[in-house]
């Protein structure tokens, strides 16, 4: 893979990882059947770019979050959070104007996708601007990674995401994109592909799932997908393919699929996604071969989905060592 996670060197204060993003309290219900009914949940917390930062930081490196919280008890769940994960929150605000949002998430047998109820719009986070952006805390970083799920916020959050990309790649830092399609927080396809795609061919390291690469380009083969941003100057494609692990394709036309690990008994499919970045960035951030980056990525994301919960899955580095070597004999 023609592209390095590992400049600039590292400082006492340098972080490895800086993302941008919503947390939400979620609420995840302890009964099978319609939320209507349910009456028992379980309070978790949720959000694309908090997952992956909980991720990198539990594997011991320094992850940095940016964002907005309400001055209210989802607001100070949050902060809680980020404080036991040991996750960089210097850049997020207590705003007093608007609220925390949060969602409740179905119980479902057999693996099935959970529904997940929204309660976000006009969010605290949702207010996240150019404003919020300290190149002083940006760029102490040595990785940004974006999602589209921060970039369908408001038009105030994706300009956000592209100043902060424009200056991460301009002082020499590494960019990667995950798509993470919510179309429910867009007015309609054509624009969610339009803007995504926009923020995509600005990164080194682009993450679509095979479904989501069709849709963004208009392409079914992995192959065609990644060419269709490798021609726009992205470095590297790596593409999720679920059970049966991931696929890549660099710049330099290096391609591999590595399988995935079988899993006897999914339990929750929420986040799976956002483990196998964990896996891939964290290895690359240690200087390890994209092989070993998409089998790291596989590994996490089988984790992720035997647990319920967004982030309830990823390991500590006890816990991936010991994985990983329970794979190896």
């Amino acid at each position: 893979m023609t592209m390095k996670l590992v400049s600039p060197p590292r400082t006492d204060d340098t972080l490895d990882l800086v993302t941008i993003g919503e947390a939400m309290a979620m609420f995840v219900a302890r009964e099978y059947g319609d939320l209507a009914e349910v009456e028992h949940f379980i309070k978790r917390i949720a959000g694309a770019e908090l997952n992956v930062a909980t991720g990198i930081a539990r594997l011991g490196l320094r992850a940095g979050w940016v964002s907005r919280v309400g001055n209210d008890a989802f607001g100070r769940y949050v902060l809680n959070c980020l404080e036991k994960e040991g996750i960089d929150h210097r850049q997020v605000t207590v705003d007093s104007g608007y609220a925390t949002g949060f969602q409740i998430k179905s119980l479902e047998k057999n693996g099935i996708d959970p529904i997940v109820q929204y309660f976000r719009k006009n969010s605290a986070a949702s207010h996240l601007s150019v404003a919020d952006f300290s190149a002083d805390y940006f760029l102490r970083a040595r990785h940004l990674h974006l999602t589209g799920v921060a970039a369908a916020l408001s038009p105030e959050v994706l300009a956000l995401c592209h100043h902060a990309a424009d200056a991460a790649l301009a002082a020499g830092r590494t960019l990667s994109f995950d798509p993470n399609l919510r179309p429910v927080l867009w007015p309609d396809t054509p624009t969610m592909v339009e803007t995504l795609n926009a923020l995509a061919f600005k990164a080194d390291l682009v993450l679509p799932g095979l479904q989501e690469g069709k849709l963004l380009t208009g392409h079914d083969a992995p192959q065609a997908i990644a060419d269709f941003y490798l021609e726009q100057g992205v470095k590297a494609v790596v593409i999720k393919l679920g059970p049966q692990g991931a696929w890549f394709k660099s710049a330099s036309g290096e391609q591999a699929t590595i399988p995935g690990f079988p899993v006897a008994h999914v339990v929750d499919t929420v986040g799976a996604g956002d483990g196998f970045a964990v896996g891939v960035l964290s290895a690359l951030l240690e200087g390890k071969a994209p092989g070993d980056a998409l089998r790291r990525g596989n590994l996490i994301g089988s984790l992720a989905v035997q647990v319920q919960g967004d982030s309830e899955g990823l390991p500590n580095r006890e816990q991936l060592a010991a994985h990983e070597q329970e794979e190896i004999s």
